[in-house]
C-alpha cells in the first residue's frame, strides 16, 4: 500500500511529487482541503447569482475582460476556453511530465481559491491514479497568463476532447471515459479559466530537471573522481581547511564528497611524492566548478519548492465579496532560476570534455589516446569530438529564454516570461550532459586499467566494477557509440549513482553527509 498524501494540506516537495507520479505515493484530498474547495466554488456561484462583474467567471479573457458574459453562458464559457486555448504544436512532451503538471496542478487548486468543483478535482485525481496521462504538445506556451496552451491540452481529456497515453499508445479521450462508464465532466463557472491559469507546465520541468540534473551532479563527482585518479592527480585541493576559508555550500559538498571517493586509494598513495606542483583545473577545481552548479540547483530547488505550494491561477476567490485579479501565473520566478540552474548544467560538462581532453594527451604514465597500438587504431581520440561537439551545442542553448518577452493578447499581456522555452531548453542541455558524463566515464575507466596492479579506492572500484559488467576494455577500436549508449542508460537511469551509494553505505559512508540541503526531498 502506497504512502498518501494530503494535496492541499502537506506540503510537496520535488521528492514527493516523484514518488506520486511513480506510483509510490497516492494523493488524497484531505478533508480540510474539501471543505475550503466546497466554500470556494459556493462563492463563484454566488458572484454569478448576484451578477456581480468578476474576470474569467462573467466576462471574456485578455483583452476581451470588459466583455460581460450572461450567466447562462458562463459554462459554456469554461468549455470553449479549453478549446480555444488547445494550440500546442510539436512533439509531445513525455508522459512523465505530464503527470507531474496534474499533480502539481491538484495542489494549487486544493488550496480552496479557484471556485473549483470537488468532482473536478476528484476526477483529475483519477487520472494520475489509473496512470492515464493527457497527451500535451511541448511548444506553444509564452509562460505569462499561466501556461495557458499546455494546460488546455493536459483537461480537454476532462470534457472528453483530446487523447491520453494509457500503457505507451495514445487513445481518444472519449474512448478511454466510456471504457471506464466515465462521462465528460460539465464545467462550472471559472473552472476552465482555473484549469489553464498556472505556472504547471514550467513546474513540472523545473521537477524533472532538478531530478535529472541532481543525478548528474552526482555522477560528474564520481566520473571526475575516477579521472583524476587516472591522471594520477592530487586529492590537497579538496583540503576540508581549504574550503572553510570560501564556504559555499555546493564547494565544500563536492570537496567533502571527493575527499570520501578517494579514500583509501593505492593509486592516490604511489605517487605522494611525484613532485607535480599542480593539477590542472577540470582536476583541481571540481569543488569550485562543481559546487557552482550545486549551487544554482539549490536555489532552483528553493523556488521550485515554494512554486509546488502556491496559487497560481487567476483570479483568485477569498469570499464572495472579496476577488483579486493579480498576476501569479507569470513564471518569471521560475524562468530566470531555470535559465540560471541551465548555464549550471552546460558548465559541469564543459569540465568534463576537458578531462576528457587530458586523459587523451599520453602524459603522466597513461598511452597516447589510451591505446598501445595507435596508428591502425584511432583509440579514445574520437569520443571527445562528440563530447566536444555537444559540449557547443550546449553553449549555443544557453542563452536565457527569460531575458526576451513578445506582447500578446493585443499588448494586454505585455511582459511574459517564456519560462516554458527555459525549462525545454534545460532538459536538452541534460541530456547532452548524460552523453558527455558517460564519455568521460568510458575514457577514465579506459585509463584507470593502465595503473594496475595498483588499485584506486574501494567506492571507485565499485564503479569501475559497476560499468564493467556491460562495457569491457577496448584494446582495439570497435563501435565506441554502443558503449556510449550503455553507460548513458546506467547514468540516466540513476543505476550508477544508487549502485555507487549503495556500496557506499555498506562501507558506512554517507558521501552527502552534512548537507542535507542538496537532496530532492
Amino acid at each position: 500500500m502506497p504512502d498518501l498524501f494530503h494535496y492541499g494540506q502537506e506540503k510537496l516537495t520535488p521528492a514527493k511529487v516523484i514518488a506520486i507520479a511513480d506510483g509510490r505515493m497516492s494523493g488524497v484530498l484531505s478533508r480540510d482541503a474539501m471543505v475550503r474547495i466546497v466554500k470556494s466554488r459556493d462563492d463563484v456561484r454566488k458572484i454569478v447569482s448576484e451578477e456581480k462583474t468578476v474576470y474569467g467567471i462573467n466576462t471574456g479573457f485578455g483583452v476581451l475582460a470588459n466583455t460581460h458574459i450572461s450567466a447562462e453562458d458562463t459554462r459554456t464559457l469554461q468549455h470553449k476556453i479549453l478549446q480555444s486555448h488547445s494550440v500546442g504544436v510539436g512533439k509531445n512532451i513525455r508522459p512523465f511530465l505530464s503527470k507531474i503538471m496534474m499533480i502539481t496542478k491538484v495542489q494549487s487548486l486544493a488550496q480552496g481559491y479557484s471556485g473549483i468543483q470537488p468532482e473536478t478535482l476528484e476526477r483529475i485525481c483519477w487520472f494520475i491514479d489509473q496512470d492515464i496521462s493527457p497527451v500535451v504538445p511541448e511548444k506553444g506556451s509564452v509562460g505569462a497568463s499561466g501556461d495557458l496552451a499546455p494546460l488546455a491540452h493536459l483537461f480537454l481529456p476532462l470534457i472528453g476532447l483530446g487523447e491520453v497515453w494509457v500503457k505507451e499508445k495514445i487513445i481518444p479521450s472519449a474512448a478511454v471515459l466510456r471504457d471506464h462508464g466515465l462521462e465528460p465532466l460539465q464545467l462550472g463557472p471559472k473552472e476552465g479559466l482555473a484549469l489553464i491559469n498556472g505556472t504547471q507546465f514550467i513546474l513540472a520541468y523545473a521537477v524533472a530537471n532538478l531530478q535529472r540534473m541532481h543525478n548528474c551532479l552526482e555522477s560528474a563527482d564520481l566520473i571526475g573522481a575516477m579521472s583524476l585518479e587516472a591522471l594520477t592527480g592530487t586529492k590537497s585541493p579538496f583540503d576540508e581547511r581549504l574550503h572553510e576559508l570560501r564556504p559555499y555550500k555546493g564547494n565544500q559538498l563536492v570537496a567533502q564528497r571527493l575527499r570520501k571517493l578517494l579514500s583509501g586509494s593505492e593509486i592516490m598513495q604511489s605517487h605522494i611524492d611525484c613532485g607535480r606542483v599542480q593539477d590542472p583545473y577540470s582536476l583541481r577545481c571540481m569543488p569550485q566548478v562543481h559546487g557552482a552548479s550545486r549551487n544554482a540547483w539549490l536555489h532552483l530547488k528553493e523556488l521550485t519548492q515554494i512554486e509546488l505550494n502556491a496559487v497560481t491561477d487567476n483570479p483568485l476567490i477569498f469570499s464572495a465579496d472579496d476577488t483579486i485579479s493579480g498576476g501569479n501565473f507569470h513564471g518569471q520566478p521560475l524562468a530566470i532560476p531555470l535559465d540560471y540552474a541551465a548555464i549550471a548544467a552546460s558548465e559541469a560538462g564543459n569540465i568534463s570534455d576537458r578531462r576528457c581532453y587530458l586523459l587523451l594527451e599520453g602524459k603522466w604514465g597513461l598511452p597516447l589516446l589510451l591505446m598501445k597500438d595507435v596508428g591502425l587504431n584511432s583509440g579514445f581520440m574520437i569520443p571527445q569530438y562528440t563530447t566536444a561537439a555537444l559540449v557547443t551545442e550546449n553553449k549555443t542553448l544557453c542563452f536565457p529564454a527569460s531575458a526576451d518577452s513578445i506582447p500578446t493578447s493585443l499588448g494586454q499581456e505585455d511582459h511574459v516570461s517564456m519560462g516554458s522555452i527555459s525549462g525545454r531548453k534545460m532538459e536538452m542541455i541534460l541530456e547532452n550532459l548524460e552523453y558527455i558524463l558517460s564519455i568521460e566515464l568510458l575514457t577514465a575507466c579506459q585509463a584507470i586499467e593502465f595503473r594496475r596492479p595498483l588499485r584506486s579506492s574501494t567506492i571507485l572500484e565499485h564503479a569501475h566494477d559497476f560499468v564493467r559488467q556491460q562495457v569491457g576494455f577496448a584494446r582495439e577500436d570497435r563501435i565506441f557509440a554502443n558503449d556510449i549508449l550503455k553507460i548513458k542508460s546506467m547514468i540516466e537511469s540513476f543505476g550508477l549513482v544508487r549502485a555507487v551509494d549503495d556500496f557506499a553505505a555498506i562501507q558506512g559512508q554517507d558521501l552527502n553527509e552534512d548537507y542535507p540541503d542538496f537532496t530532492l526531498n
